[in-house]
């Protein structure tokens, strides 16, 4: 029980970036500003644990990759994130996030030649169909349609999020999360700043700004992983769907961002599609030979 509890709580963390960062633009923040501070405070928090637990290193080799991740994983996701909410609201960026499975999908199938099957194909087309109800939908206004700022950088965000997936495979397993974001934040930070306009300071914008790094990004990662240890990978991943609900409830409730009936349609589509492609996951595992057996063949 305790696993789904700590998965709950990094969902309910990630929810709150979307109505933060609108309390940061809401104090005169500039958009690129709350993702640079926030992958700024967050490497102080993972660059102290990293320190303290004295795992630091890694190998020169795997330094170019980690420095991409930090390049597209952490300024691309965290950049084009906040861009998201600030053109089309928290709600809609949350939901076209989680296009990232469909995108994992795509991107395993082109670069890394695993099969597509009929479940992946149609997660895929559900990811579409979702994105297009979203966007062909009246806008949070209720009069006219998400404008294109909106969707590309949510999308964007979804496609920076399917890199996460892809690095994580080969190289969360040989490090550990901290050690990771001590090297690749500050490359985000660095990546970041040519785009930022800083404002002047106010208590305002500060203070989500510091519960972004401290609680939606370096609570939320530690209490994820912390679940995961408690708790199968696939079931967590079910759990964090929840993140996109959590986010719009919240949006809704201090913004009064709400869908049309096509957008809540698309919403679900999209949802739906991370629960299918996670489903067919956990099937192909299930189905999968034990050591020593040989594999069966099958359809699909």
């Amino acid at each position: 029980m305790s696993g789904y509890l700590y998965v709950l709580a990094a969902a309910s963390l990630w929810g709150l970036i979307g109505p933060l960062s609108k309390l940061s633009f809401a104090a005169g923040m500039d958009t690129v500003e709350v993702a640079f501070w926030r992958t700024t405070l967050a490497w102080f928090l993972f660059a102290g644990q990293a320190v303290a637990s004295r795992e630091t290193r890694i190998a020169a080799r795997d330094l170019p990759a980690v420095a991409g991740f930090g390049v597209a994983g952490i300024a691309g996701l965290f950049g084009a994130y906040v861009v998201a909410v600030e053109a089309g609201g928290a709600a809609l960026a949350s939901v076209l996030l989680y296009t990232a499975p469909a995108w994992v999908a795509l991107f395993s199938w082109l670069f890394l030649k695993e099969p597509m099957g009929g479940y992946k194909l149609a997660a895929v087309a559900a990811t579409v169909l979702g994105v297009a109800g979203v966007s062909l939908g009246p806008g949070l206004s209720g009069d006219a349609a998400f404008g294109g700022k909106a969707i590309f950088f949510g999308l964007l965000s979804g496609v920076t999020y399917a890199l996460y997936y892809i690095f994580g495979k080969y190289y969360l397993g040989r490090y550990r999360t901290p050690t990771l974001f001590l090297y690749a934040l500050p490359v985000g930070s660095l990546t970041l700043l040519p785009f930022v306009r800083f404002t002047a300071p106010t208590l305002a914008g500060a203070l989500p700004c510091l519960a972004l790094a401290v609680f939606s990004t370096y609570g939320a990662y530690s209490i994820y992983y912390a679940g995961l240890r408690r708790l199968e990978a696939t079931r967590a991943a079910v759990v964090a769907t929840l993140e996109p609900v959590i986010a719009a409830v919240l949006a809704y409730a201090m913004f009064g961002e709400r869908f049309s009936f096509l957008g809540y349609l698309g919403a679900g589509c999209i949802i739906g599609s991370v629960l299918l492609t996670i489903w067919d996951g956990a099937r192909e595992r299930l189905r999968a030979p034990l050591p020593g057996q040989t594999a069966t063949p099958r359809a699909g």
